[in-house]
């Protein structure tokens, strides 16, 4: 039987997590050519992605609540089969500013699809033997696809066009649907619920306090994220680096993202989540800052690098986290509406910022953010020290 423990379960886990994370390696190639080959402002494309997004929160929202209730493995493939339809559709249409709405519709029915697979996908991840580790080796492979994504799509999308980008996601939604029907696991039993207890009891069992506030933390990566994230490639070409050079330090990215999730699953029982917590956000507010104030090459370039690489190692930790202070997998399987309320508030938000004031307004939008991370990881820390916090075994370092 193919469960969250066996090497086929953690490699369709692993594979779904991939494709339903794709927006954390498209994210400037899709805004890009929103804006490049589509012709929509800054705004428009912001707001086009943040559809996208917020149709994974919504599914995310309504889902997590039911993880121990609804079939698994249906509804994940069948998330995965929404949103290849949903993609397949959106290469279809023109490229052109006259196809906005039409686009902004099968984007949010896409984002549905997505959030359904991934909540059972990351459900079932908390639901494994060491959640830590699965998760990190899944962000793994997600920097090993970034590398061909960022790699090829963009010259892709510049030799054959914009549609190309919809044409690859529906590919890969298809696939993530196949995989998913053939071979989606089921969870393992919990160590502390007795073999015979019903599965009712960790449907109604109380989420704790200092879970909600590292979702809350999730947020604050996730909106940091994708503020910078979203417009990198933008920024890079409008201060004159060259779409070339550009596109050179986004494949550079995508090699540095084979790092974070190794070094998370080797820093387990080393490091603090509480503290990564922590440091996580003000990484991402010191090179946030250096890439939108850059003026020469070299500081974008580097900065540029290594943003992805803050928000993969940071999460794996507080993911680990959460999956100890909620048990059932309920938690974690919020994980796609946590990323997705950032990400999906950061294009359209700093696309208003880049409109209205320019590209520094980003920055320090993120350092404000940052701060409100950090309040809330000392929230956390207060709430885990306290009698009622959590178990003992399962404090962090």
């Amino acid at each position: 039987m193919t469960t969250t423990n066996s090497f086929g379960g953690k490699a369709v886990l692993t594979f779904a997590h991939v494709a339903g994370m794709v927006d954390m390696v498209a994210l400037p190639v899709w805004i890009g050519a929103l804006v490049e080959q589509y012709g929509y402002n800054a705004q428009q494309a912001g707001i086009t992605v943040t559809l996208f997004l917020l149709g994974v929160v919504v599914a995310s929202l309504l889902i997590s609540p039911r993880f121990n209730r609804l079939p698994r493995k249906p509804m994940a493939a069948g998330g995965f089969a929404l949103a290849a339809i949903a993609f397949f559709f959106a290469a279809r249409l023109p490229v052109a500013v006259a196809s906005f709405q039409a686009l902004a519709a099968v984007h949010v029915v896409a984002g549905l699809g997505v959030g359904c697979a991934l909540s059972f996908t990351h459900g079932c991840i908390g639901r494994s033997a060491n959640p830590h580790r699965l998760f990190a080796v899944a962000n793994v492979a997600l920097g090993v696809f970034a590398v061909f994504f960022l790699g090829g799509v963009p010259q892709l999308i510049q030799q054959v066009g914009a549609a190309s980008l919809f044409w690859v996601c529906t590919g890969l939604m298809a696939a993530g649907a196949v995989v998913c029907a053939m071979g989606f696991p089921d969870v393992a039993v919990l160590a502390d619920v007795p073999a015979a207890a019903s599965q009712a009891p960790l449907s109604v069992k109380r989420i704790p306090a200092a879970a909600w506030v590292v979702a809350g933390v999730v947020v604050c990566l996730t909106l940091n994220q994708s503020m910078v994230f979203a417009f990198i490639e933008r920024i890079g070409v409008d201060k004159g680096f060259g779409v070339e050079r550009v596109n050179g330090v986004l494949i550079a990215l995508g090699l540095v993202n084979l790092t974070p999730g190794v070094l998370a699953a080797l820093l387990q029982k080393r490091v603090s989540p509480l503290l990564v917590g922590m440091l996580g956000p003000v990484g991402q507010a010191v090179l946030a800052l250096t890439i939108v104030n850059a003026t020469s090459f070299a500081p974008y370039a580097v900065a540029t690098s290594l943003y992805v690489f803050m928000v993969i190692f940071t999460h794996a930790f507080l993911f680990g986290l959460l999956a100890r202070l909620d048990p059932t997998g309920r938690a974690v399987a919020a994980t796609p509406a946590m990323m997705m309320i950032g990400s999906c508030i950061g294009p359209a938000l700093a696309g208003g910022l880049v409109h209205g004031i320019g590209y520094p307004a980003v920055g320090v939008a993120v350092c404000v953010v940052t701060v409100t991370a950090v309040v809330a990881m000392l929230q956390v820390r207060r709430l885990l020290r306290a009698p009622a916090g959590m178990p003992a075994s399962a404090l962090p370092a």
